[in-house]
């Protein structure tokens, strides 16, 4: 065989082999691409996405969007040739496997937590939003989850409303940890709750439960990483009671990076005029119950699968303005808001056509 021949047929068989090992060898990456963008404001799935009942609404037009982004499961492994790919692809981005599944994260365990943080995120904008429009929301603070094997399982459990720890009134979830941690281990602890069932059925009936009782709970030592302390097994949070019904029905969302959009929603169906003035606007943001705008993850693939829905603004939280802003869509004007209150102002200018002072992402 001549040499050349026998060199090309080498270096071809060397090509095959590297191909080869690229599809089957799997590499610790995973790939964020734009996902689907659905308006707050509309229907998705057939019905609407926010369904109010025992308020007066109005009507609405426009596009107060929330984004989403696509990435690749926990337990799906990425070859060589699709993290390539995906690092020459404009709008897709390839990032380490921990950073979107830290610990060795499964998928499970991450839906479970995306549903959570999702939940949760439902929960704050309808606080945020009433407390915007001057409309009382009640707060309580609740039990959120009991470990497994602690002192308080059995006794509390997800959703008891904790009145008072040893007597003393709890305002705030940071009391509880606080009060308990008064004791020794070992020693006992009483707290007095709504318990879940009888608080649930109040919040149906737009009352407030009164039965309360009281449960008493062995203190154990902590295991943790932190200073030894009195533990009880158990994390506390926040609930509410809404004066009217107010539900968020879309699926197959995760995550907390709606809330802003939905509080947006919310406010305008229960406000008369329009907050877009017919324009298209998208965004992003976590919001906590007070109404302050956080930060989210993915906000370049954000931005991409608003604009090529036909967004023309797009809300941007304060903290993610300078990644954003080094990458903006053409078409696309990037607003820099930091509570519910600087969105809401924004939308005025942006239905007015004052877009001159509108606070404009920068690098």
């Amino acid at each position: 065989m001549p040499r050349r021949t026998a060199t090309m047929l080498a270096s071809t068989l060397m090509l095959i082999a590297l191909l080869c090992a690229g599809v089957f060898l799997p590499v610790p990456y995973a790939e964020m691409s734009p996902g689907p963008t659905v308006n707050t404001l509309g229907e998705h799935g057939g019905e609407p996405v926010l369904q109010i009942s025992g308020h007066r609404t109005y009507p609405t037009d426009g596009h107060l969007n929330m984004t989403t982004v696509r990435v690749t499961s926990a337990d799906y492994r990425m070859n060589l040739v699709e993290a390539v790919y995906g690092w020459l692809a404009h709008d897709d981005k390839v990032v380490p496997h921990d950073t979107l599944y830290p610990d060795g994260q499964t998928e499970e365990q991450s839906s479970q937590e995306n549903a959570e943080e999702f939940s949760q995120s439902q929960e704050s904008a309808k606080v945020a939003a009433l407390k915007e429009l001057g409309i009382p929301v009640t707060s309580w603070v609740i039990v959120s989850t009991v470990v497994k094997g602690s002192p308080a399982q059995g006794r509390l459990h997800a959703g008891d409303v904790i009145k008072a720890v040893d007597g003393t009134a709890v305002k705030q979830p940071s009391d509880v940890a606080k009060l308990v941690t008064r004791h020794k281990p070992g020693q006992d602890v009483v707290f007095t709750i709504v318990p879940a069932k009888d608080q649930a059925a109040a919040e149906k009936q737009h009352r407030t439960a009164t039965a309360t009782k009281d449960v008493t709970i062995t203190t154990a030592r902590s295991h943790d990483t932190g200073a030894e302390r009195a533990v009880v097994g158990i994390s506390a949070g926040t609930d509410h009671t809404f004066p009217f019904d107010i539900d968020i029905k879309l699926a197959d969302v995760g995550g907390p990076s709606a809330g802003l959009m939905f509080a947006l929603g919310i406010y305008d169906k229960l406000t008369p005029g329009s907050l877009t003035g017919g324009k298209f606007v998208a965004g992003t943001g976590t919001i906590d119950d007070d109404g302050k705008v956080g930060p989210i993850g993915g906000v370049e693939m954000k931005t991409v699968g608003a604009r090529d829905q036909g967004a023309r603004y797009f809300l941007t939280p304060a903290d993610n303005c300078a990644a954003a802003a080094k990458d903006t869509p053409s078409g696309l004007t990037l607003v820099k808001v930091g509570t519910i209150h600087d969105a809401l102002a924004a939308l005025k200018d942006i239905r007015s056509g004052n877009t001159g002072a509108l606070p404009k992402c920068t690098r």
